[in-house]
């Protein structure tokens, strides 16, 4: 302890550690959003002279960070172009038939695919999937959407671009001297966390899961306020010809709500799910806005709202899409679109109809208009102008996304692979090859130059490149040392693999609190000079710090994936310490033993 006294009488590390104090006080109680914590911070240390500007912000240059915005775009034209669709369609299976399997299931599948692609898309994609799963089969959500978070933080140790927490850490170990990481640095140890925490999170899921149920008249009330009714249509080439809606692909790839089948003059209505489906047939569905948007670009049904004719090829590129409102006192309401002549009025197609908590199951051309209606409508921009002058129709938001480049899928596929295999054969440095499948997106039309900027994370990329200032200020006023010194004097006589263990369990309490990738800038220094203190390899004691920050498995602020499931999944605070306290308790074990295994000690 003399050493943290000596270190603290000098001006600079008693401020630094005044200033971390101040920002773990502000990352807990959430006072400040964490990003503008980062930057306070960061300009703190620069006001009272403890880095220079350059010090303090050299992290808005590392190449982790720019590797980390290319990860953001490679992911949006993933999914964009549907490159991921498969694995849609895989989770929202009929043939899984229980929680246990589903939950199997996703830490099968979900699990590696967050060791490429960051976890809270994936988590947003899938969770509709679920939910629409848990709804047909009558399954309480709070029995598999936690186990998706858990899922998708297992899979992102799995390597290097699994998450930014692991792109922060490989750059703070860099600029201390211990290296940076491998694209599979960390697998062999993630290989173990995934297996056995995936083994612990199937075997805990019956008795550790609670049972919240489900209230149908809540669900149809959370469709109808974001879901539009559409019509759909079964062209010849379609795959569905001679299906079943419940051997289709049509209810597992997109999170859609069938409402009636129309057969010529023929109406039939639920239950449809083994109603053989033929060429022409009409169905009347209610989906997001997202899916809505997909199914146009799917040959599997075309949208159909109405009769006119389809647009053109050569017009697509002149489309646009808008979300419209009818005011009170429309000239509109009382009137179906039909008998409006709605197409030859205004020059536009309306697409969908979304009313309030209303259960539609009028089709789309003979539903009355009402007050409140919005209607999601596509035409050309000249058309989607004069809109905004029109009184009936209040103009709420234009799409500027449009459609999904799904025609683009193997392309997007075969340049996700690329950066990976030139990164793992040493052909070209990761964020090389990060930059290039990013250019590859934009020129090959999977990913639009508007949307590559609306992909990027602001609010990350602002908390990461400033947190970077927290490790220079530990290492550079020697509070680092002092710090490690003085838990060397507690952990001199203890085993390595003990040392581990409380190295490895306070990171992960801390990241229930606080941001992972601020514990992950703070404690790596810390951990770096302990291990050089108890003459052991710095890095292990660096991936100690690293999976602590990544196993976040006690609380639902403790990472934003788990506070995604956690209001669709109707859980309350302690449920999810319930079921992560005994994952946290077998990885505080293993997680150090992997480490001891990997580096021989």
């Amino acid at each position: 302890m003399s050493e943290l006294s000596v270190a603290l009488l000098q001006p600079g590390a008693l401020t630094t550690l005044l200033v971390l104090a101040g920002s773990v006080v502000l990352f807990i109680s959430g006072w400040l959003a964490p990003e503008v914590t980062g930057l306070l911070a960061a300009a703190l240390l620069i006001v009272t002279g403890v880095l220079k500007p350059t010090e303090a912000l050299e992290g808005f240059g590392s190449p982790a960070l720019i590797t980390l915005m290319g990860l953001f775009a490679l992911s949006a034209g993933l999914f964009r172009s549907g490159g991921l669709d498969r694995l849609r369609a895989l989770i929202g299976s009929d043939a899984v038939r229980s929680p246990k399997r589903m939950i199997t299931l996703m830490v099968a599948a979900v699990g590696p695919v967050s060791a490429f692609v960051p976890n809270t898309p994936i988590v947003a994609s899938l969770l509709p999937v679920i939910e629409g799963w848990c709804q047909r089969r009558r399954i309480s959500p709070s029995k598999v959407l936690l186990p998706l978070s858990f899922a998708t933080v297992l899979g992102g140790t799995l390597s290097l671009l699994g998450s930014s927490v692991n792109l922060l850490a490989s750059e703070v170990s860099s600029k201390l001297g211990y290296g940076a990481f491998g694209l599979f640095s960390l697998t062999p140890i993630g290989l173990g966390v995934w297996l056995v925490g995936g083994l612990v999170m199937v075997l805990l899921a019956d008795r550790f899961l609670p049972d919240r149920g489900s209230n149908d008249d809540d669900l149809v009330a959370s469709l109808a306020s974001s879901g539009y009714l559409t019509e759909v249509k079964i062209p010849a080439d379609s795959e569905l010809i001679g299906q079943s809606l419940h051997g289709s692909r049509l209810q597992r790839r997109f999170d859609v709500d069938v409402l009636e089948l129309h057969r010529a003059s023929e109406r039939f209505l639920p239950p449809l799910a083994d109603r053989t489906l033929m060429l022409g047939d009409r169905l009347l569905l209610r989906c997001s806005r997202e899916d809505l948007l997909r199914l146009q670009q799917d040959h599997t049904v075309v949208l159909a709202p109405t009769p006119e004719e389809a647009i053109r090829p050569d017009q697509q590129n002149n489309q646009r899409m808008v979300e419209v409102l009818l005011p009170s006192g429309s000239s509109l309401a009382g009137d179906c679109l039909r008998d409006l002549r709605f197409r030859q009025r205004y020059n536009v197609t309306v697409l969908a109809l979304r009313r309030g908590n209303a259960v539609l199951r009028e089709r789309l051309g003979r539903a009355q208009l009402h007050e409140g209606d919005v209607l999601l409508l596509q035409g050309p921009k000249d058309a989607i102008r004069g809109l905004q002058a029109n009184n009936d129709l209040v103009v709420l938001e234009q799409l500027e996304k449009d459609l999904p480049t799904v025609s683009r899928k193997r392309v997007a596929l075969l340049i996700a692979a690329l950066v990976i295999l030139l990164t793992a054969l040493n052909v070209i440095p990761l964020v090389a090859a990060v930059l290039l499948g990013t250019v590859a997106m934009v020129a090959t039309g999977c990913l639009r130059a508007g949307e590559l900027q609306r992909a990027i994370r602001l609010d990350v990329i602002l908390l990461l490149g400033s947190l970077a200032s927290f490790s220079v200020a530990l290492e550079k006023t020697g509070l680092a040392a002092a710090l490690a010194q003085a838990l060397l004097s507690s952990l001199q006589s203890w085993p390595v693999y003990a040392a581990l263990v409380v190295v490895f369990l306070f990171t992960t309490l801390l990241t229930e609190v606080m941001s992972n990738a601020a514990t992950v800038a703070m404690l790596i220094p810390i951990a770096g000079q302990l291990a050089q203190g108890l003459n052991q390899p710095p890095m292990a004691f660096i991936y100690a710090v690293l999976f602590g920050a990544s196993q976040s498995f006690l609380s639902p602020v403790g990472y934003q994936t788990n506070l995604m499931v956690f209001g669709p999944g109707r859980y309350r605070f302690l449920d999810v310490a319930r079921y992560g306290l005994p994952l946290t308790m077998v990885m505080t074990l293993l997680v150090p033993w992997l480490v001891c295994r990997q580096f021989g000690i």
